[in-house]
């Protein structure tokens, strides 16, 4: 609730504030409404404490559910001298707190002094979510989202400017704001991501949630990115919760303070969270094989995660490829490194790095690859500083070859010439546009089965500019910061022009685009990319069941990054699945922090 009386607000206006409440110290914004005031004679619960302070609970709640009864005191001084239970009185300074200008902040009471005990030994009852409290939303995070939490342009406004009034029935930031610094149990918590390095998790609870995945995670649909989810962070008691656990890990019920801090919203525990029971599941290999003609060849994209001829991960690379993809016909190739992988030494091919991948290839299954690349100029694509990313193909010469090979160079700026053919195959795409500055450029191929009809067909392999320095889903910038987005675009657009060079200088010819677009199929890249290329999304094509088109796990959500999209005329009897070996993963048990896709397409073209 507001502050409450004439003589409160002009208290406050000169900076004290006496005998106000929890309720009217959090306001029903995310601002404290007595932000910089001191108040005096605060009365509440110790419900937690940490070994930075305490926090308290108000000992006569309002009937307000956007303003939260819970506040967190900041203050080592008093830690001491309390018990949970007891029912105290203070005085300290309200103040609003973040760590980083693109954080929300956290409403606290610092600088407490005055500290007298009232009583001891109360009773102290965790608020259980979704039973004694209103259950998160599910889909919309903040009124200020204006085209939703990916619209375009981000940062049309902040949280911290436009402080709106809570809204905690539709908005998940204000369902979590409207509760910061209450005890809570989450029912039935289940994990929907890894932990970080410091052991915090994503959980769902026992409240609606959608996107529900097979391995227990949340993905995320078109417009929806899961705001009922919340981290589970460091415990209040200074333990540390366990660094080997992974997606789908059943938690049991927690309990803990809803906080904020490092960008996102979370719930503290009171002690170290354990899985009552692991995830075991595994994924089955993809289910159709290749016929080895154009009307049904199999196609692969994997993110192989800085490959190089010594990684600790390549038997596993080869080992996915064989077990589970079942050597498919070609297979796109991001992120593989050069020779000597990240020394920074002038060195860019990575032809060691391929035909170490197609060595491990033939000694487990006996199938000889062959491969393509163009290798990069030195430190120009980004990725790790000498490592040289690019993309390649890994292809079965016995069941198909290039179309009128001409191998382009990292300058070449391949071209579609009047008869359809590619000036360079393999080639990149206008490499020297800004659009691609210190990013990878699509490498396109033009290849013919070797049995059947012998129509040439396209791919083109992309790996577009990255997503780092984003700002987070709770964070002030409203929408989020999608960094790169813009570029994106632009590398959107160029790739898309190109593609639709091919299909109107070869009409009906089967084109086959996949790769790490770094990018959701609901964002702007990539409506502008098929709008441009006139490719359709194989996910769509195929009806993949929504909750598991995903080949990454971020935060909260199990999301697609790696998109695989066909021509019209490769359409036709479509088949398409996402092989979930590694997202679910632990990380000591991952091959690559990206899942493969594989389908088996009718390339033979009108």
């Amino acid at each position: 609730m507001a502050i409450k009386s004439i003589a409160t607000a002009l208290a406050a206006a000169v900076g004290s504030a006496a005998a106000v409440s929890i309720a009217e110290i959090n306001g029903n914004r995310f601002l404290s409404p007595l932000q910089n005031t001191t108040v005096t004679g605060l009365k509440g619960l110790v419900t937690a404490i940490s070994k930075d302070g305490v926090y308290l609970r108000s000992t006569e709640p309002d009937d307000d559910p956007t303003t939260s009864e819970g506040l967190y005191v900041y203050g080592k001084t008093i830690v001491g001298d309390v018990a949970v239970g007891d029912i105290v009185t203070l005085d300290g300074r309200v103040v609003e707190y973040r760590s980083s200008p693109d954080h929300s902040y956290l409403t606290e009471l610092d600088s407490p002094k005055n500290l007298a005990v009232v009583s001891s030994d109360n009773e102290v009852t965790p608020l259980v979510i979704g039973v004694d409290t209103l259950s998160p939303p599910t889909e919309n995070f903040s009124s200020l989202d204006k085209g939703g939490v990916f619209g375009v342009p981000n940062a049309a406004s902040r949280i911290s400017v436009a402080n709106p009034k809570l809204d905690p029935e539709s908005y998940g930031m204000d369902f979590w704001e409207s509760l910061v610094g209450e005890l809570v149990t989450i029912k039935d918590a289940y994990q929907v991501s890894r932990p970080n390095q410091y052991g915090d998790v994503w959980v769902r609870g026992d409240w609606e949630v959608t996107g529900l995945n097979e391995h227990g995670g949340l993905t995320m649909l078109d417009g929806d990115a899961n705001p009922e989810a919340i981290i589970i962070g460091s415990p209040v008691d200074g333990s540390k919760n366990p660094g080997d656990t992974k997606m789908g890990d059943y938690l049991g019920d927690v309990s803990g303070i809803v906080s904020n801090a490092f960008g996102f919203y979370r719930v503290l525990p009171l002690e170290a969270i354990a899985p009552v029971k692991n995830a075991t599941a595994d994924h089955p290999a993809v289910s159709f094989s290749s016929q080895g003609k154009c009307r049904g060849l199999t196609f692969a994209n994997y993110n192989a995660r800085n490959l190089d001829p010594k990684s600790k991960f390549l038997s596993g690379v080869a080992s996915q490829i064989v077990d589970k993809m079942t050597t498919p016909d070609i297979v796109f190739l991001q992120e593989i490194q050069d020779n000597s992988g990240e020394e920074d030494d002038g060195v860019v091919t990575g032809n060691q790095t391929l035909a170490a991948l197609s060595t491990a290839i033939e000694e487990a299954s006996g199938v000889v690859y062959d491969f393509v690349e163009v290798a990069p100029a030195d430190n120009e694509d980004g990725g790790a500083p000498g490592g040289n990313i690019r993309q390649a193909y890994l292809y079965r010469s016995d069941v198909v070859e290039l179309w009128k090979p001409k191998q382009g160079s990292a300058s070449d700026a391949n071209e579609v010439l009047k008869n359809g053919q590619l000036k360079f195959n393999p080639g990149r795409i206008d490499p020297e546009n800004p659009a691609w500055e210190d990013s990878r450029k699509p490498l396109v191929a033009a290849w013919k089965p070797k049995k059947g009809r012998g129509k040439p067909f396209f791919t083109v392999n992309v790996h577009f500019g990255s997503k780092g320095g984003s700002s987070t889903l709770h964070g002030d910038p409203r929408p989020p910061v999608n960094k790169g987005v813009d570029n994106r675009t632009k590398q959107a657009e160029v790739t898309g022009d190109f593609i639709a060079q091919i299909l109107k200088k070869r009409p009906g010819a089967a084109v086959v685009a996949a790769g790490d677009f770094n990018e959701f199929t609901q964002v702007e890249p990539i409506k502008v990319f098929l709008e441009r290329s006139g490719l359709l999304d194989l996910d769509d094509v195929t009806d993949v069941p929504p909750a598991e088109r995903y080949t990454y796990l971020f935060d909260m959500n199990s999301q697609a990054l790696d998109h695989m999209f066909v021509s019209p005329a490769a359409r036709r009897g479509a088949k398409y699945e996402h092989l979930h070996l590694n997202t679910w993963q632990s990380y000591n048990d991952q091959i690559s922090d990206h899942d493969p896709s594989v389908a088996r397409l009718n390339v033979c073209g009108f």
